[in-house]
């Protein structure tokens, strides 16, 4: 796949949830939730090589959406219980609401 805006954020996205994953389990001793944030947000990039090679556009789409909402969610949910730092929940949540909004428009470019 060639290299593009939504590829190289998903990648770097997947980084930092990595390391948020580390750091959950490592200072706060948080073991559950934290595999949920990092399944789900290291699959955005996954979804992102898979879509790209994925056999409708539609396809593309709904593999797309479920990442980002998944991400979100569990985000939310270490946020709201304190494990995660507002800091950390806002960077996190920024970037994941950065990569939905370049998949939106290429979505409604898609269909023009």
């Amino acid at each position: 796949m060639e290299d593009n805006v939504i590829k190289r954020k998903s990648r770097n996205f997947a980084i930092d949830i990595i390391r948020a994953y580390q750091w959950l389990c490592e200072e706060k001793h948080e073991f559950v939730m934290s595999k949920q944030v990092l399944r789900a947000g290291t699959s955005i990039g996954a979804n992102v090589a898979e879509g790209v090679r994925a056999q409708t556009k539609p396809d593309f789409y709904a593999k797309m959406s479920i990442a980002f909402s998944e991400t979100s969610y569990w985000l939310d949910i270490i946020h709201a219980t304190d494990y995660l730092p507002d800091g950390m929940f806002n960077d996190l949540n920024d970037k994941c609401e950065e990569l939905l909004s370049i998949l939106t428009a290429i979505t409604k470019n898609q269909h023009k």
